[in-house]
């Protein structure tokens, strides 16, 4: 996900609220979390041209607010039914941060055996110098650690945050899932050389690497960017947009920037859906029924706002393949990267200022409020979430679980 700009002059044509409208919740709210009024937000005394504001503008701050009070009690509640995934005491804590380099980007990953959680460096940042003549690296944190400190705001220092060398190593990791006991990573590749692919590591000592897929056919793919199992047929369902270019650490496009399909029990391979301009985030409802894919188009090459910042979802029929697409969501802030469930089948969405939240009918029900671009995240059990901030890692407790695929934890 790309960097967010100022938007200074945006914040200042605001105004204030031409209505307060009355309080939304009717029901305790928790210590760290606050109702926003939408009510109140629907008419303002001047809206920017988008020159001035836009997806890429730094997270919007409602009338009336301030970005620290936004940030002083970061579970915003949109819909009373936030409340039931917050429950009454949740948790936020800032677990660890770096000054430039962004070590919490993506593939937030629970290895439940070790209770351990794994993440990614961004590929492609300057700032990481990864991309084309550094893979980036694969990282983890124990979550027992993260447990004795979720008290606290912020425990920076208090957590260990340990490199891993995978073995081979997986060129440029982005997305990933348990597999088998085992961790499964989408790579993006790294040159015109070195194939994207589909990568199995095993997550203890030596942290040793296997290939599952590397090819369509004998062509490459672009730079698998994320993946989910379906939790009915098992199968691989993978995104392939072309983010490696952009980032400069992969050539052109040899195919259409499409979603995947995967059997590793006959080795089939074939497109699951089409007619994306960048497919990103993958994830299954609990039940395998539905479908749920990112587009995030509008950052390709550079902010082309014509292009989505959405989230589509398909039926998943008996068969495996994918059926009536719909619009499910579009995002407010920036794009909809790293997408989730829980074992509700509410849906959880990576954005430009935190973790948005809709229940399956694609209703907005609340965000967790980072404050800042949070490309993926992920439940890791016990009603306990990591959130990556690129520069900064987030743990959140809640009352929510997330939505796994059983048989491989």
């Amino acid at each position: 996900m790309p960097s967010l700009t100022s938007f200074a002059a945006a914040t200042a044509l605001l105004g204030q609220a031409v209505y307060a409208g009355p309080p939304l919740a009717k029901r305790a709210v928790p210590a760290l979390a606050q109702v926003i009024n939408q009510k109140a937000l629907n008419v303002l005394p001047t809206v920017p041209p988008a020159s001035d504001y836009n997806a890429s503008s730094n997270p919007w701050v409602p009338l009336n607010y301030t970005a620290e009070a936004l940030t002083d009690k970061p579970f915003h509640v949109y819909d009373d039914a936030f409340l039931d995934i917050l429950g009454p005491n949740p948790t936020f804590t800032i677990l660890a941060q770096t000054p430039k380099d962004p070590i919490f980007h993506e593939a937030v990953v629970w290895y439940k055996p070790t209770d351990e959680a794994f993440f990614v460096q961004n590929a492609g940042n300057p700032d990481a110098g990864t991309g084309l003549n550094k893979s980036a690296a694969i990282y983890k944190i124990s979550l027992k650690e993260a447990d004795a400190v979720k008290s606290s705001r912020n425990a920076v220092g208090k957590v260990t945050v340990t490199e891993i060398p995978s073995n081979p190593q997986i060129p440029n990791p982005n997305g990933a899932t348990q597999y088998k006991g085992k961790l499964l990573f989408a790579a993006e590749g790294q040159g015109p050389n070195i194939a994207p692919g589909l990568f199995v590591m095993n997550p203890v000592a030596p942290y040793n690497t296997t290939v599952l897929l590397n090819n369509f056919f004998g062509r490459q793919f672009n730079s698998l960017n994320d993946l989910a199992i379906n939790p009915r047929n098992l199968d691989i369902y993978f995104t392939d947009p072309t983010y490696g270019l952009s980032n400069n650490f992969r050539p052109a496009a040899g195919m259409q920037t499409q979603v995947w399909r995967y059997n590793d029990v006959t080795g089939a391979v074939q497109v699951a859906a089409d007619g994306f301009i960048m497919p990103n985030g993958i994830t299954f409802s609990p039940d395998g029924k539905y479908a749920y894919v990112s587009d995030t188009g509008i950052w390709r090459n550079g902010l082309e706002l014509g292009n989505p910042s959405s989230i589509y979802r398909f039926n998943v029929m008996e068969d495996g393949t994918f059926e009536n697409r719909k619009t499910f969501a579009f995002v407010d802030t920036n794009i909809p990267d790293g997408v989730h469930v829980d074992s509700k089948g509410n849906v959880y969405a990576g954005v430009g200022d935190g973790i948005h939240v809709w229940n399956p009918s694609g209703t907005l029900l609340g965000k967790i409020y980072t404050g800042r671009t949070s490309a993926n995240f992920q439940f890791v059990g016990g009603g306990r979430m990591v959130i990556g901030g690129e520069t900064q890692l987030f743990y959140v407790t809640l009352a929510a679980e997330g939505s796994f695929v059983e048989k491989y934890l």
